[in-house]
């Protein structure tokens, strides 16, 4: 006793230090447990991954045949991809030679045949046109030689700008003041910019989106018909933008879109007013529409 009472600082330095050695091996047994728990658990998921890898699909037994399933499916989506392209129709380019060579000389005649055919249409449909409109292709219409390499896409745009007049054409508008398209050759510099978007054609893995834009005037029934017609042409448009102002002030689409003033479009005569009689519930009101949309051109199969 006499010991212990002399040394009694030590022995409970020796018990304190005898429960921090318990307590250190106590945590250090759990935590040894809960790795081998977590490591059996990963050696187990990595087990049913191997088998499941190295499993061959079923072909099924009886009235379940799992093969036929999947040949059906695959057929069905095949028919489905199929169909779509029944509304991505490529629209033909102008002029296309029966060689594919478009010459300098082929082109320039087709430009002014395709010109002077819209305009004629434009009259025939009741469709006001600022004066000596050349549906964005001014820049080429004095020429006979033609930049290099730029023949191929000019001849593009021209038949989808054709289609594109033919569809506002048809919707019955009241007038169409301006169409803008991407600038594919060195000569669209020397054209008025109020002819070219700022806007470039996006790729994906499916395909070339190209933009476009127009400006038209109607009333609400005839926008209606150009959104419908738009939506229901087998060349794939997609409206992407739509703007919409009263047409009281003659404007001009500026690149991208923008308006500004344009002196030399086509006024519109304003409606009389009434003289007495019942009064006006609705008084329809002339728009003026620019609408960007977009050509779905599909990329060629592998």
């Amino acid at each position: 006793m006499g010991w212990l009472k002399r040394n009694l600082f030590f022995v409970i330095g020796v018990v304190v230090a005898l429960g921090l050695l318990g307590a250190a091996g106590f945590y250090d047994y759990a935590g040894w447990t809960h790795n081998q728990a977590a490591f059996d658990k990963l050696n187990g998921v990595y087990s049913q991954w191997s088998t499941a890898a190295r499993t061959t699909p079923s072909p099924g037994s009886g009235a379940v045949d799992n093969i036929a399933a999947a040949k059906d499916q695959e057929a069905r989506l095949r028919q489905w991809i199929n169909q779509t392209t029944n509304y991505f129709q490529p629209v033909a380019p102008i002029p296309r030679p029966a060689n594919g060579q478009v010459s300098g000389e082929l082109f320039a005649g087709a430009l002014h045949q395709t010109v002077a055919q819209l305009q004629l249409d434009a009259t025939n449909a009741n469709v006001a046109l600022p004066p000596q409109f050349d549906f964005s292709f001014t820049a080429h219409m004095d020429r006979l030689t033609f930049a290099l390499g730029s023949l191929d896409p000019l001849s593009v745009q021209l038949g989808e700008v054709k289609a594109i007049s033919e569809i506002l054409f048809g919707t019955g508008i009241n007038a169409m003041d301006g169409i803008q398209r991407v600038p594919v050759s060195p000569d669209d510099a020397s054209g008025s910019q109020t002819d070219y978007l700022t806007d470039q054609p996006v790729t994906n893995d499916l395909a070339v989106l190209v933009p476009y834009a127009v400006t038209f005037r109607g009333f609400s029934p005839e926008i209606a018909r150009v959104l419908v017609a738009f939506a229901s042409s087998p060349n794939g448009f997609i409206v992407k933008n739509i703007s919409i102002q009263p047409a009281g002030a003659a404007t001009d689409i500026q690149p991208g879109g923008a308006a500004g003033t344009d002196p030399n479009a086509p006024q519109m005569p304003a409606p009389m007013p009434g003289k007495g009689g019942l009064q006006t519930v609705l008084n329809e009101q002339l728009l003026r529409v620019t609408l960007t949309v977009e050509l779905v051109k599909l990329t060629p199969k592998n």
